[in-house]
């Protein structure tokens, strides 16, 4: 099973890198651009067959790893 974990930093956390594309961005000449957020992708493959037991897995490893769960928030996709 294929899973895809998107990390991002919550609302409030300032993002400096985010800042720094954004910016970067601008001088570049991309029109339209009004704030830049980044954050983390994780393409995850399971050797899981049951969608509730990946979860789990997935959910202790951003717990655990994968997010630092005081300044960033993480979505799970199965």
């Amino acid at each position: 099973m294929k899973a895809r974990v998107i990390v991002t930093l919550k609302n409030g956390v300032l993002d400096p890198q985010g800042k720094a594309i954004e910016g970067a961005l601008s001088s570049l000449g991309v029109p339209g651009v009004a704030s830049v957020r980044q954050g983390k992708v994780f393409d995850v493959e399971l050797s899981l067959a049951d969608k509730e037991a990946a979860r789990e897995a997935l959910t202790a490893a951003c717990e655990k790893l994968l997010a630092n769960t005081v300044i960033e928030n993480f979505h799970i996709e199965l």
